[in-house]
Protein backbone atom coordinates (compact mmCIF):
# COMPACT_ATOMS: atom_id res chain seq x y z
CA UNK A 1 0.00 0.00 0.00
CA UNK A 2 1.77 3.30 -1.07
CA UNK A 3 2.19 5.91 1.38
CA UNK A 4 0.78 9.75 0.52
CA UNK A 5 1.02 12.87 2.05
CA UNK A 6 -2.17 14.40 3.56
CA UNK A 7 -2.75 18.63 4.72
CA UNK A 8 -5.49 19.68 6.86
CA UNK A 9 -7.24 22.80 5.40
CA UNK A 10 -8.83 23.30 9.05
CA UNK A 11 -5.80 23.56 11.06
CA UNK A 12 -3.27 23.01 8.59
CA UNK A 13 -1.49 20.07 10.12
CA UNK A 14 0.28 17.69 7.43
CA UNK A 15 0.54 14.09 7.86
CA UNK A 16 1.04 10.50 6.04
CA UNK A 17 -1.64 7.99 5.75
CA UNK A 18 -0.84 4.46 3.89
CA UNK A 19 -3.87 4.09 1.41
CA UNK A 20 -5.05 1.86 -1.07
CA UNK A 21 -3.99 3.37 -4.23
CA UNK A 22 -8.01 3.68 -5.30
CA UNK A 23 -8.61 5.19 -2.22
CA UNK A 24 -6.15 7.58 -2.49
CA UNK A 25 -8.12 10.78 -3.34
CA UNK A 26 -10.87 10.46 -0.14
CA UNK A 27 -11.45 12.29 2.88
CA UNK A 28 -9.53 11.41 5.81
CA UNK A 29 -9.29 12.71 9.25
CA UNK A 30 -6.68 14.80 10.45
CA UNK A 31 -5.26 13.26 13.20
CA UNK A 32 -4.99 16.56 14.70
CA UNK A 33 -8.54 18.22 14.59
CA UNK A 34 -10.71 15.56 12.95
CA UNK A 35 -11.79 17.66 10.25
CA UNK A 36 -12.50 15.08 6.81
CA UNK A 37 -11.26 18.57 5.33
CA UNK A 38 -7.92 17.52 4.11
CA UNK A 39 -6.15 17.10 0.50
CA UNK A 40 -3.82 14.93 -0.95
CA UNK A 41 -0.55 16.51 -1.59
CA UNK A 42 2.20 15.91 -4.24
CA UNK A 43 4.93 13.84 -2.92
CA UNK A 44 8.52 13.79 -4.02
CA UNK A 45 9.66 10.29 -3.93
CA UNK A 46 13.54 8.72 -2.54
CA UNK A 47 15.43 7.33 -5.40
CA UNK A 48 16.71 3.83 -4.05
CA UNK A 49 20.32 2.61 -3.64
CA UNK A 50 22.79 2.65 -1.47
CA UNK A 51 24.73 5.75 -0.32
CA UNK A 52 27.93 3.69 -0.13
CA UNK A 53 27.92 3.44 -4.04
CA UNK A 54 29.24 7.03 -4.75
CA UNK A 55 26.76 7.39 -7.51
CA UNK A 56 24.31 10.24 -8.04
CA UNK A 57 21.28 10.10 -9.97
CA UNK A 58 21.74 11.35 -13.62
CA UNK A 59 20.38 14.68 -12.94
CA UNK A 60 23.24 15.07 -10.57
CA UNK A 61 25.74 16.33 -13.30
CA UNK A 62 26.59 20.22 -14.28
CA UNK A 63 24.11 19.84 -17.58
CA UNK A 64 21.39 19.47 -15.19
CA UNK A 65 18.66 21.85 -17.04
CA UNK A 66 16.91 22.94 -13.96
CA UNK A 67 19.57 24.62 -12.18
CA UNK A 68 17.73 23.41 -8.95
CA UNK A 69 19.38 19.91 -8.49
CA UNK A 70 20.52 19.22 -4.55
CA UNK A 71 22.77 16.49 -5.88
CA UNK A 72 24.96 19.34 -7.12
Amino acid sequence: MPLYEYKCDKCGTAFEELVAAEKKDDKLACPNCGSTETKRQFSSFAIGGSKQSGSLPSCATSSCSTGTCPYV
